[in-house]
């Protein structure tokens, strides 16, 4: 391109790119065919003339965020750093790669639930360290009302919880909050149905068919990583384990395919029953850390998840599995009506 082009072409660029002129009102003010300003656009385009940078903040990893949404057919996806691939803090040392941040994960869902809960929405918090740092986080919210979905890991920590959490989201939002004042899982099903009758704790159960938007946390089967596995005595994580238990989420257990297994111990629990989680129109996972990426695999291919906030460390896992299995979470009514 001539000096008398790569001005003309600079121009057409900058009234294009930054001032939102439309290549016809361009063809006419430089009195040329709308034809040729696109030309001379794709051609600014190609001699790198005009750079497009499109930009995220650093930690956010948006490439691996699409990949992820599309490899397992989620409505949404938000991959942020992992502790190892980020600086360590002066004078400290890194995390391992295993472990994830729940306060980076939490802070970067509370943005999530921001753009995602409407006024009016009834959101719904089931038990999980994810969710209760997600819940310190938000700092914006419409007015909503706010349910806890799970019994919490010990009614005596209850102020530290999932019942401080419902409190807290429902503070931000101004909304009415229903707390679970009871224990996640019981000695058996008869103390559970006991408990599910009494007047607040069926109060919030009421709510459960209401929920449209749910943030659940994921645990791997293992110690320290599930809260429920936790709960359970020697005996009972080897019963649960020999039907192939691969990973929980509210007191579900699933296998790696995502099949639902031990659906007896759900009987013993107070928590939201997983035939109402596939009803939600969007549930949030919220879960991180390669420890966990089976895990989290695991309950994509349940079909009861619709969108994800993870970390960089389980993404490339997820994103190397050989096949994804099963995605039906996107078979509800997008609740914008899409």
């Amino acid at each position: 391109m001539g000096p008398a082009e790569l001005v003309q072409a600079a121009a057409m660029a900058r009234r294009f790119y930054l001032e939102n002129k439309s290549k016809i009102q361009i063809a006419e003010e430089f009195g040329v065919s709308r034809f040729k300003v696109a030309r001379v656009l794709e051609t600014a385009l190609e001699r790198d003339l005009v750079r497009i940078e499109i930009r995220v903040p650093s930690e956010l990893d948006a490439e691996r965020s699409d990949a992820l949404r599309a490899r397992y057919g989620l409505r949404h996806a938000v991959v942020v750093e992992s502790p190892a691939d980020a600086p360590p803090a002066f004078g400290g040392q890194t995390p391992p790669d295993d472990a994830a941040d729940p306060e980076n994960l939490g802070e970067v869902a509370a943005d999530l639930l921001g753009e995602l809960v409407n006024e009016g929405d009834v959101l719904g918090l089931a038990w999980g360290r994810s969710t209760i740092h997600m819940a310190a986080a938000l700092h914006r919210l419409p007015p909503c009302t706010v349910v806890q979905l799970t019994g919490v890991y010990d009614a005596g920590t209850a102020d530290r919880g999932s019942v401080e959490a419902v409190r807290r989201a429902a503070d931000v939002s101004g909304g009415e909050a229903h707390p679970i004042y009871a224990p996640m899982l019981l000695p058996d099903s008869a103390t559970a149905e006991a408990l599910r009758r009494q007047t607040g704790i069926a109060r919030a159960f009421e709510y459960f068919d209401k929920v449209t938007v749910a943030c659940v946390s994921i645990g791997s089967w293992e110690p320290g990583v599930s809260t429920v596995y936790d709960m359970l005595s020697e005996q009972e994580r080897e019963h649960y384990a020999s039907l192939g238990a691969a990973a929980e989420m509210s007191a579900h257990l699933f296998d790696t395919e995502g099949r639902r297994i031990g659906r007896d111990l759900g009987e013993r629990c107070i928590t939201v029953e997983a035939d109402r989680l596939r009803r939600i129109p969007e549930v949030v996972a919220i879960a991180g850390g390669r420890r966990k990426a089976d895990a989290i695999g695991a309950v994509l291919r349940s079909g009861l998840v619709t969108s994800l906030v993870t970390d960089t460390a389980a993404a490339d896992h997820l994103l190397l599995e050989t096949g994804p299995g099963p995605r039906p979470a996107l078979d509800r009514a997008d609740p914008d009506g899409a």
